[in-house]
């Protein structure tokens, strides 16, 4: 059974649900098979105040930095329009600034637009839940490399080191 959504997450859906209803309703870059939804935010582990998720559209879909509770532009987020770079997981994304007013300050950062690559809307998310399930996957240490470094010769030969051996 699924977690019931935070309400700040509802408010999203909603405020861009109407957006596409209104101002983006005859603009030909939608994909009609897609829909808005918002999926898989949770607290940001960096920072409390702040959920991550991503938000389709059939216009866009994005990464969003959505703070838990009402912030002003300037006010712990980007203002309108400007561009910071933030964590997001353990890689780092562009984020830029954005206001709805029936929402307040958030961050996006575009993964896809316009959506016409989806044949449908499960294929959309299926993506966002991939991109969500890379972000959150804790990144493996690399092999450790050997502690003893090679002999020249072994080096120039790609034998690396000898164990037993003298070093030339």
């Amino acid at each position: 059974m699924s977690q019931p959504m935070p309400p700040r997450v509802q408010t999203l859906e909603q405020v861009f649900a109407e957006i596409g209803r209104t101002r983006m309703r005859d603009v030909p870059v939608q994909n009609p098979e897609v829909h808005v939804q918002a999926l898989g935010f949770l607290a940001d582990p960096d920072d409390a105040e702040m959920l991550l998720g991503v938000l389709i559209t059939p216009w866009f879909m994005n990464l969003v930095r959505l703070p838990t509770r009402t912030f002003f532009p300037g006010n712990k987020l980007l203002a309108i329009g400007k561009k910071a770079i933030r964590l997001a997981g353990n890689q780092s994304f562009e984020f830029v600034g954005a206001f709805e007013p029936d929402l307040g300050a958030f961050e996006v950062c575009s993964l896809f637009s316009p959506m016409f690559l989806f044949a449908n809307h499960a294929a959309a998310a299926d993506t966002a839940n991939e991109i969500l399930n890379l972000l959150r996957t804790p990144v493996k240490p690399a092999a450790s490399i050997a502690q003893t470094p090679p002999s020249r010769r072994g080096f120039l030969f790609g034998r690396g080191t000898e164990p037993g051996r003298a070093q030339a």
